[in-house]
């Protein structure tokens, strides 16, 4: 039997009325030492998320709730997402590249250098309807063995990449953030929003016709001690933001509208099952999970 917690969620908007969902939350699962990444397979009805400092990933299966072991070792994977193909795309830290796990179960390196040198540690990841290949790089995984293996930072800063999907080039898109981490496309793909987990603060690009950026003013900013992660996108275009020991919801136009507080801090979160109607959170220990209200943005193989 599936363990719940009382979901508390905050409405600080008229606009957050209504996107609520079940009363109790489940809590599918215990014993992560720093869960991360999760992704929704709906040909599946699976969902896989890292467990960090263990150096594995797990997979939850939907039918029957069974949890077991999807990869080990995984390469201290952090982010995870899905290609236009169904394929599993992933940071790993330890490996300090972006890689791809093909259907027959191979792995290929999509990226792990940038002029001829190392990255710090891919963090989080996203592929636009293009294919091109999105990915922040902090340097998580090389500050000491927890998170992967401690290491000398051979790039000067931490960026935000673009790997192409037809020359396999890899440049910065974005070169002034502290320790970049989470990201997310609007559904139209014109704007890319990013967190900067040091600095406390959400911001917003404009995506050009070329792959480069624009802009990149502040769109939501947190409390002294709020630091965001992950981010995803519902299908109206409001932004949900794990920050600290919450998930925030914000309008399009930035206002902070509500949020569900969470019994820990959390890293990440995915819409799935079949409507995208369910909210699966990453935290520390534990992989959550709300049947809402909301349905998530459209998959990446669904936009044109």
């Amino acid at each position: 039997m599936t363990d719940t917690i009382p979901t508390q969620f905050e409405v600080l908007d008229e606009r957050a009325a209504g996107i609520g969902g079940d009363y109790r939350t489940e809590v599918l699962h215990t014993g992560t030492r720093w869960g991360e990444g999760p992704v929704y397979f709906p040909a599946g009805r699976f969902l896989v998320w890292s467990d960090i400092p263990n150096d594995r990933l797990l997979r939850w299966d939907e039918p029957t709730g069974l949890v077991g072991p999807f990869r080990q070792p995984a390469g201290y994977v952090n982010g995870n997402t899905l290609d236009r193909e169904g394929r599993l795309v992933s940071c790993e830290q330890g490996g300090r590249r972006v890689t791809r796990t093909e259907h027959d179960g191979s792995v290929t390196v999509i990226a792990d250098r940038w002029q001829g040198r190392r990255f710090n540690s891919p963090n989080d990841v996203v592929v636009r309807s293009d294919g091109s290949v999105w990915f922040t790089d902090p340097p998580y995984g090389i500050t000491s063995d927890y998170e992967g293996v401690a290491a000398e930072q051979e790039i000067d800063g931490c960026h935000v990449y673009r790997a192409d999907p037809v020359t396999g080039e890899t440049r910065i898109v974005a070169d002034d953030f502290d320790r970049p981490n989470g990201l997310a496309f609007s559904l139209d793909e014109s704007l890319l929003y990013v967190a900067d987990t040091r600095r406390r603060h959400l911001r917003v690009f404009e995506v050009r016709e070329d792959g480069t950026l624009a802009g990149g003013k502040v769109f939501a900013e947190g409390a002294e001690k709020d630091a965001f992660d992950g981010l995803r996108l519902d299908a109206t275009g409001r932004v949900w933001a794990v920050v600290g020991k919450a998930v925030h919801c914000y309008d399009p136009d930035g206002t902070l509208i509500g949020r569900l507080l969470l019994p820990e801090p959390a890293a990440n979160l995915v819409f799935g099952g079949p409507k995208r109607n369910r909210l699966f959170i990453a935290a520390a220990s534990s992989l959550y999970s709300l049947m809402s209200n909301v349905t998530g943005a459209p998959p990446v193989w669904a936009r044109r």
